[in-house]
């Protein structure tokens, strides 16, 4: 029963609570769901609030109670039930496999109750309809049987505070007005019940055949000046559904932060005006996304291939005919002024990783330079500014799934009748490029965090390695990282207690690659980063020591990893499009990686190791970024949350906050990076990648 009420209480359609909210300017977002164990749950309505809606939240609650009472009065739907019957049905005839974990532990939990085997192995199922318990669920939602929870930064004269983490509210009677209300609580003239969904797939014919062997990459069967497309029937996972990705490749999408900010707006805007024509779309397994890329928009339609076309008429038609909204257009400019803002919160190590980004990569804006530009901007910007962005493209398609050849065309043929832009001409499609430290340099850049009731600090470690094409130095940093994860976590983490946080990985980013280590801590950062330097001076004997038995049955693990097949459609479908939109397009990289991987013996990764990591190398190149507490005293008074003892306990620990050999300061990070070099920008990993791929 809780499915059937969460189902409609939920609905973001025509005629919904959540339309009527928002079109109030009340609500970002809406769900419903059942909460419980056995013996006892809630019904919940969670709603994401606007700052209008928090001031109006009773009226808010009184409509939500307006819906309730207009179920009451329709009474129970069996229409409704069997619509929803039979999605769940489709859903799990054509549910594809996924994580084992996540499987194992699903259904670990089911069998611990009394159900029929059937029933244990089909639980996204509905079983038979029963209006009778329905209803008894539906009369428990009343006025005088719910508690309201309110939560926001604003709310002050908080008298009480929570046991674990200090968390600080109030409690007090729901006011007279609102009891009132809700007592005389009578139906609203625009809630309805929603309309039939017509985006239920009916055609599930896959053109199954024999295949001997499975394609390895999608044949370009579009090639011109405007658009490339890229496809692949499945013949693999055989199942009635395909996936779309278009990336509409705009140099203004990232010229400026302004146009970087009004690229944001303009998807949000095109998110906020589908969702209640879409809705139903998502509820029969249909999907779409878009988002803003420094490249441009990235566009894509998922599910069931019966629907597919319609959907992505409808939302390119969208995007290529807007009308902004003046109330809608502020009420998404608050919510990504917002979202900017709250950037400041974030903890310090993501803040270390974010400016390790900024550094690294030639063109990247600031949160700063972003929240500064979306002040003047006004709802008739976005407008002149999505024709001018739309104007002149490229776009680059992949078609993959249940799709025949003809259609696929047709489909690529429909985006550029809807859009119509001009060319792009060839030096306009450059894509972000990396910059590169030079041989034996260390660079240290440093800020305050930004909270300053934040005691922790991080240190973000970065040691770059070569350029992405490189293979053999790509694979050897790949081998690098994964024999120094666990011995790093257990050395800075588990034996040191530096930090609750710490981690280590290979990086790839923009056309670069290397070696990064990040902690966070309540401990100074130059002492953090002597201590990942020390960490790294250890592992030489750590490969020293490291048996030949056991190398190889670290690097088996990772060519396991790399030659694991995708386990459904759209596990290959992104690794396809991965490599469309990387402009490597190097289909094969998993196969060509192994057959790298096999080469490199545990002497190969001992003399890397001497050349690239080894902090004393004179091909060392590191870049750093402290993130410092402000509650470190900046005489050093406190150093690693402990205050200093005699004085040969403070010299000791005063050699600790020196870095260790010569590290330049960066005082100003754009001047920084225009003195640098910059690596090559992405390009096909073989001259003849394209030509072989065509199939025209």
């Amino acid at each position: 029963p809780e499915r059937y009420l969460s189902h409609l209480i939920g609905h973001e359609g025509s005629g919904s609570l959540f339309t009527l909210l928002k079109k109030k300017g009340w609500v970002n977002s809406l769900g419903a769901y059942y909460q419980g164990d056995i013996g006892f749950g809630f019904f919940i309505v969670s709603i994401d609030l606007t700052e209008s809606g928090l001031a109006n939240y009773e009226d808010v609650v009184v409509h939500i109670f307006q819906y309730i009472e207009m179920l009451k009065q329709v009474g129970i739907q069996e229409w409704t039930y069997h619509e929803i019957k039979k999605i769940r049905e489709i859903s799990f005839r054509f549910r594809e496999k996924y994580a084992p974990t996540g499987y194992t532990t699903n259904l670990s939990m089911m069998m611990q109750k009394p159900y029929p085997r059937e029933w244990i192995l089909s639980t996204s199922l509905i079983r038979e309809f029963d209006s009778k318990l329905i209803n008894e669920l539906l009369d428990l939602l009343r006025h005088d049987n719910f508690v309201l929870r309110l939560s926001s930064q604003s709310f002050t004269g908080l008298d009480q505070k929570e046991k674990w983490y200090g968390t600080e509210y109030k409690v007090e009677p729901l006011s007279d007005k609102l009891i009132q209300a809700l007592k005389n609580i009578t139906t609203h003239s625009e809630l309805k019940l929603p309309e039939i969904n017509e985006f239920i797939p009916t055609d599930f014919e896959t053109y199954k055949k024999e295949i001997s062997t499975p394609a390895k990459r999608p044949d370009i069967i579009k090639d011109t000046q405007i658009s490339r497309l890229w496809y692949k029937k499945d013949d693999t996972f055989w199942v009635p559904k395909a996936n779309i990705y278009v990336l509409l490749n705009s140099p203004l999408a990232y010229a400026t932060p302004l146009y970087h900010v009004k690229t944001r707006l303009y998807s949000e805007l095109i998110k906020d005006a589908l969702n209640e024509y879409l809705y139903n779309a998502q509820m029969a397994g249909v999907y779409y996304g878009i988002s803003y890329r420094p490249q441009g928009l990235s566009l894509s339609i998922s599910g069931y291939n019966d629907k597919l076309p319609v959907l992505l008429e409808k939302v390119v038609n969208k995007m290529k005919n807007l009308k902004v909204d003046p109330e809608r257009f502020s009420l998404i400019k608050e919510k990504v002024q917002r979202s900017y803002k709250n950037f400041l919160l974030n903890s310090p190590s993501q803040h270390s990783e974010y400016y390790l980004d900024y550094l690294t990569i030639d063109r990247l804006w600031l949160n700063e330079e972003k929240l500064e530009a979306l002040e003047s901007i006004k709802y008739e910007d976005i407008e002149i500014f999505y024709a001018k962005l739309l104007d002149q493209l490229y776009i680059e398609i992949l078609i993959h799934g249940n799709i025949l050849k003809d259609n696929a065309i047709k489909i690529s043929q429909k985006i550029e009748e809807i859009l119509q832009p001009k060319a792009l001409l060839p030096s306009q499609s450059i894509r972000s490029r990396s910059i590169m430290i030079p041989k034996g340099k260390k660079f240290t850049y440093q800020r305050d965090v930004f909270d300053s009731d934040n005691v922790n600090s991080a240190v973000e470690y970065y040691i770059q390695i070569c350029d992405f094409k490189n293979r053999e130095l790509r694979i050897r940093s790949n081998i690098m990282s994964k024999l120094a994860h666990e011995p790093c976590f257990d050395q800075l983490r588990t034996k040191e207690q530096l930090g609750y946080l710490v981690s280590s990985g290979l990086r790839l980013e923009s056309g670069s690659t290397g070696l990064r280590i990040r902690v966070q801590s309540i401990k100074d950062t130059v002492h953090l980063e002597n201590r990942i330097e020390n960490f790294l001076y250890g592992l030489q004997k750590i490969i020293e020591d490291m048996s030949e038995q056991e190398y190889q049955t670290r690097v088996q693990a990772l060519i396991d990893r790399k030659l694991e097949k995708p386990k459904n459609l759209s596990q290959e479908t992104s690794r396809h499009w991965g490599q469309i939109k990387s402009g490597y397009y190097d289909f094969e990289q998993d196969v060509k990686d192994v057959e790298e991987i096999r080469k490199v013996s545990k002497q190969d990764l001992f003399e890397f190791y001497k050349k690239f990591i080894s902090p004393d190398s004179p091909r060392h190149k590191k870049l750093s970024v402290h993130l410092r507490s402000q509650k470190l005293n900046k005489s050093n008074d406190i150093v690693n949350g402990e205050k200093k003892g005699d004085d040969e306990e403070v010299k000791s620990e005063e050699l600790e906050l020196e870095l260790k050999g010569y590290n330049e300061i960066i005082n100003d990070m754009v001047l920084w990076k225009s003195r640098m070099n910059l690596g090559p920008s992405a390009t096909p990993i073989d001259d003849d990648i394209i030509s072989k791929a065509r199939v025209i």
